[in-house]
């Protein structure tokens, strides 16, 4: 197993998703839990029920934020004025990294609230990863960039997924929020190994996972997260975590939510393949591991 230069800062364990329909559960029941993901464009208001359950979640949780609304393979630099709501937020919740999508979704002010695939070209490689230096000089903060699923291709693509994303994170420096979900959706989706995506990706920058459900139609799959982890993920899951040693996972769940115990045994299930990913470590590489940082 190589070595993970993140690994001494992400293993956080096993994460799971702050979401309304568990908020009553968590603050009456207390559960054990490793650390929750919040979205942050949730929180970045002041006043109201989120930001007074997310108070009372920080006195007892670690958190993480995770955004959707960056857009940072946009054309523009990132919002300036959401810059500045999500580093007010930062202070308060003290997450370790900020991550976010992979993504385009605004232009010239008007915002698609969705997260479209970037064309895997050097020249928005360039791009993307001046934004994500930008957003990272203001936020103060490691920032970690998701693979996204996708249901179209750009004809002037010039590489593959994961050569791009790879491109940008080395221009970047970043680390990269490996969506195990996602990549199974999109190869299905555009006929590629999977495996091949895992293999190349830069396994030393992989800050974080994500695992969940999809739902597949007569002629893709969609990424809904609305049921368990299916098969197919959990055997890409395990090689990623073989690859890239322990690292911080968080089970998405985010429509047709079931009951706290129910999301939080399925977040679970990862424990088996981060414990196969602590024991290979040995004292000498758990001894020698750099300094973490994203």
């Amino acid at each position: 197993m190589p070595a993970n230069k993140f690994n001494g800062f992400t293993d956080y364990g096993i994460g799971i998703g702050l979401r309304v329909p568990h908020y009553d559960h968590i603050l009456s029941e207390k559960p054990t839990v490793d650390w929750f993901e919040i979205i942050s464009e949730t929180f970045m208001v002041e006043g109201g029920r989120p930001r007074a359950v997310l108070d009372q979640i920080l006195a007892q949780y670690r958190v993480v934020q995770h955004g959707v609304s960056l857009y940072l393979g946009s054309a523009d630099f990132p919002n300036r004025d959401h810059l500045k709501r999500l580093k007010a937020l930062t202070k308060i919740t003290g997450t370790p990294w900020i991550s976010d999508h992979l993504c385009w979704g605004s232009v010239d002010g008007t915002v698609s609230h969705d997260l479209l695939p970037m064309p895997y070209t050097v020249a928005a490689a360039k791009h993307v990863a001046a934004n994500i230096r930008y957003a990272r000089d203001y936020l103060e903060l490691p920032i970690a960039v998701e693979n996204v699923s996708s249901y179209t291709e750009f004809h002037a693509s010039e590489m593959t997924e994961w050569e791009f994303l790879t491109e940008v994170v080395e221009r970047a420096d970043c680390g990269i929020l490996l969506d195990v979900n996602n990549i199974y959706v999109s190869s299905e989706n555009h006929n590629f190994d999977p495996f091949d995506y895992l293999n190349f990706v830069p396994a030393h920058r992989v800050a974080q996972m994500h695992i969940a459900g999809h739902t597949k139609f007569e002629k893709y799959l969609l990424d809904t997260h609305d049921h368990p982890v299916l098969d197919p993920v959990w055997k890409l899951y395990a090689h990623a975590i073989q690859r890239c040693g322990v690292t911080a996972t968080l089970l998405e769940w985010d429509d047709k939510i079931p009951s706290f115990a129910e999301v939080h045994d399925e977040a679970l299930k990862a424990n088996a393949y981060l414990a196969g990913a602590r024991a290979a470590l040995t004292p000498r590489t758990s001894a020698n591991r750099p300094r973490a940082g994203l």
